[in-house]
């Protein structure tokens, strides 16, 4: 089985309860352990898979916090790294139906320091890169650029999510875009969500989005559409993949169980060209990420919602 590294964010989340999607009336909040990446890399480890996260959190009781909680989860942690830097926050609000409104307070994820000894890690494994705050600056966004070139040299799979978040970029989504671009270029599987995809290939259409995604260099292109299931797409085919009925109430963490879920399978095959050439084995493993990504839905927070592999068995 391959290992699968994930580089990124690892923050607080503070979840506002009782109240609708407005922060500013929110009284009371939750604390939960979240991130993108790290939510992808506790999704492998509780399915049975090998994942290790690779970020910066504060030397502080929310770090600590943090890191046990992926230990929790049998995620490895040896390459997470402690800052001065306080740990970075998030505060999240949600609606009715699930949908979700974030405000960030940017603090140690961005201080990641590149180490080339985790280079030699990456051969024959997966880099699942994504991107939140990954390319904001700082030494992180130096980092996840070093090691994207790294991975390529190791013959690793490499996974990347851009993980837009609208109030990061406020006015600055053509810069977003560009930083993107190489990350497109050079992955073998891209995961978006639909406005994540009509931004960065400028196509309404979902289809003529997923072909300009390919022609930028994205080998397998996935677009996450909710309830709607997901589009999978190769150069050579694309198909809608249903996804299962349920009632959500937090869709925090949906796309990094479905990536998540993807990638363990991923992880299990013999040899990772398989997915290039057989497109009916990627649509048995996006419906099963799919079905991970709607359980994670049904209960509120990202971690504590991922599923076990026993829940996926039909």
């Amino acid at each position: 089985m391959a290992e699968v590294f994930c580089v990124g964010e690892l923050l607080i989340d503070f979840v506002a309860e009782n109240q609708g999607s407005n922060l500013s009336e929110a009284v009371e909040f939750t604390k939960k352990a979240g991130g993108a990446p790290a939510n992808v890399a506790c999704a492998i480890a509780k399915l049975g898979g090998k994942s290790s996260f690779i970020g910066c959190v504060g030397n502080d009781p929310f770090g600590h916090f943090l890191l046990n909680v992926l230990k929790d989860e049998n995620v490895d942690v040896s390459l997470a790294q402690r800052s001065k830097t306080f740990t970075t926050l998030a505060f999240v609000s949600l609606a009715e139906d699930g949908e979700r409104d974030f405000v960030f307070s940017r603090g140690a994820d961005r201080e990641l320091k590149y180490d080339p000894s985790i280079k030699k890690k990456f051969d024959h494994n997966i880099l699942h890169l994504g991107a939140a705050t990954a390319m904001l600056g700082g030494p992180l966004e130096e980092a996840y650029n070093h090691y994207l070139f790294d991975a390529l040299t190791k013959d690793s799979f490499i996974s990347f999510d851009p993980n837009y978040r609208a109030d990061l970029w406020k006015d600055n989504q053509v810069a977003f875009v560009k930083k993107c671009m190489p990350f497109v270029q050079k992955s073998h599987l891209c995961k978006f969500s639909l406005e994540e995809a009509q931004l960065i290939s400028e196509k309404k259409d979902m289809h003529e989005a997923c072909d300009a995604l390919h022609d930028m260099g994205a080998n397998i292109v996935t677009i996450t559409l909710g309830g709607d299931g997901t589009l999978l797409s190769t150069t050579q085919q694309k198909q809608t993949v249903p996804s299962i009925a349920v009632t959500p109430v937090d869709t925090t963490g949906a796309g990094d169980a479905f990536i998540g879920c993807l990638l363990y399978q991923i992880s299990e095959l013999a040899n990772f060209e398989s997915v290039f050439s057989d497109f009916d084995l990627l649509l048995k493993m996006v419906r099963t990420a799919n079905k991970a990504g709607a359980i994670t839905t049904t209960k509120y927070g990202a971690i504590a919602a991922l599923p076990h592999k026993s829940q996926l068995i039909d």
